[in-house]
């Protein structure tokens, strides 16, 4: 029963964590974190002593190291430590405090973080994608189960891409319990930003692309003959592959409709990169796949013939030479980077871009003041340091690294398929990060770690 609990509790809040503007207020992020602490809860009780998949122990135990030095390094940020000290790892901390912290003065104890109380809410949340994760890995174990987390994705994906081109329709737009105030001629499904719905689904879409592939068992591409291509193919669900193939057009429209350039850039880079592996990995293995091209000239043409006939005009227009001459985004990433000179090493602390950019902001984003920079690593950088960015990327790293070494090494189909999926997923939101800061919405960030995690069992998956 408390596996039931696990299980359909990890699929209502994949469902759930983008329904409220993409979980970005508070109130919302906390729900987050009770959610992973009750089915963390449920898992316990459920066995004491789990049981992953025999595959991924010794790939866990190499991650463990690195985990503790995320965490270990989060409590170095806010453990007040002596003035004098602080002075002496991190300068640039003293004189922050100085200048903009008035009780500051006579104070024997301070802390690496400019802003200690966001550093902790951070790191709180951190650990609850942790333990997402990892409840992930013990979740989905199994086919059915991995196939059940990436449908309830796709059916996220297809509800925001839609409820996005509705609400395009619609005079007043909403955010579903928010009255929608900015991009309002842009689908944005139920987000904020046009750039992080995209960057939500196109963490999606080469899951449905792998698993529709992983439906179609390319070893049948193998047998010889057509009455026994078709048994097959039947026997696999031709309709729900098809349906999967119209899932990821629908949510291809969504993005371009969104007017995120970066959008229609990664949305390109990960269709032709899922499609461009999937011909290289089979070709190794024997098999030729003709269809795969004129896969991707159908896919192409229906979602162009689909966009013409909605309209992307506005989303074409921000691909413009004077829009993108005046961008404002490398002044925030020049003024990011002089903030990672003076904070080299330990950061200005997790969470604290917003409290810290001021002092460095030459010049203001329209008439708000600016709260992330922009690009995801330049921001890790500028609150964790060189050091601790390098930490926290390494360890990602090096489950999405091991996943892809073990996916190419794979003969079983199925396995390959989904584990593509999952693979170009992240290489997609790793490359949208460049320009953006998708991880740092709490939706995003869920996805994401579900998605790595889903990758590591999907490398490594067995049929039982």
């Amino acid at each position: 029963m408390s596996l039931k609990v696990l299980e359909y509790g990890l699929l209502a809040l994949l469902l759930w964590s983008p329904l409220p503007a993409a979980s970005v207020e508070a109130w919302a992020v906390f729900g987050i974190e009770l959610a992973v602490a009750v089915l963390a809860a449920a898992w316990v009780l459920a066995d004491p002593k789990p049981r992953l998949n025999p595959h991924l122990p010794p790939l866990l135990k190499r991650t463990r190291p690195l985990a503790a030095a995320v965490f270990g390094f989060l409590l170095l940020q806010v453990l007040p430590l002596p003035v004098a000290a602080v002075r002496l790892l991190a300068p640039a901390a003293v004189r922050f405090r100085e200048l903009y912290d008035p009780g500051f003065a006579g104070r024997r104890f301070t802390t690496l973080s400019v802003s200690p109380s966001p550093t902790v809410r951070e790191a709180l949340f951190l650990a609850a994608l942790f333990l997402l994760g990892w409840l992930v890995l013990r979740a989905a174990g199994r086919g059915r189960r991995i196939r059940a987390v990436i449908v309830t994705l796709v059916v996220s994906g297809v509800f925001q891409a839609l409820y996005g081109l509705f609400e395009l329709t619609r005079a007043e737009p909403r955010l579903l319990f928010y009255k929608k105030v900015f991009s309002p001629h842009a689908a944005t499904g139920t987000f904020v930003n046009g750039n992080h719905f995209s960057g939500y689904l196109e963490m999606i879409i080469p899951l449905a692309l792998g698993l529709a592939v992983a439906r179609m068992n390319m070893m049948t591409f193998g047998v010889q003959g057509f009455r026994e291509k078709v048994r097959l193919w039947t026997s696999k669900g031709v309709l729900g592959t098809a349906l999967l193939f119209a899932a990821a057009a629908v949510m291809a429209l969504a993005i371009l409709l969104s007017n995120s350039r970066s959008g229609v850039v990664v949305l390109a880079f990960t269709v032709f990169l899922f499609f461009g592996l999937t011909v290289v990995s089979y070709s190794r293995m024997g098999f030729r796949q003709p269809w795969v091209g004129r896969a991707i000239r159908a896919t192409v043409l229906a979602v162009t013939v689909m966009a013409v006939l909605a309209g992307v005009g506005s989303t074409v227009r921000r691909f413009a030479l004077d829009d993108i001459l005046h961008e404002d985004r490398p002044l925030y990433w020049a003024n990011t980077a002089d903030m990672i000179g003076d904070f080299p090493v330990f950061g200005t602390g997790l969470g604290t871009f917003a409290s810290a950019y001021n002092a460095y902001e030459t010049r203001l984003g329209g008439d708000m003041a600016l709260i992330h920079a922009h690009n995801d690593y330049l921001e890790l950088a500028a609150e964790l340091g060189v050091l601790g960015a390098l930490l926290l990327l390494g360890l990602v790293l090096s489950l999405a690294v091991r996943a892809f070494l073990v996916w190419r090494g794979r003969r079983n189909a199925q396995a390959r398929a989904l584990a593509l999926g999952g693979i170009v997923s992240l290489a997609g939101a790793g490359l949208h990060a460049f320009t953006d800061f998708n991880l740092h919405i709490p939706a995003n960030m869920v996805l994401f770690t579900v998605v790595l995690a889903l990758t590591v069992v999907m490398a490594h998956y067995r049929k039982s």
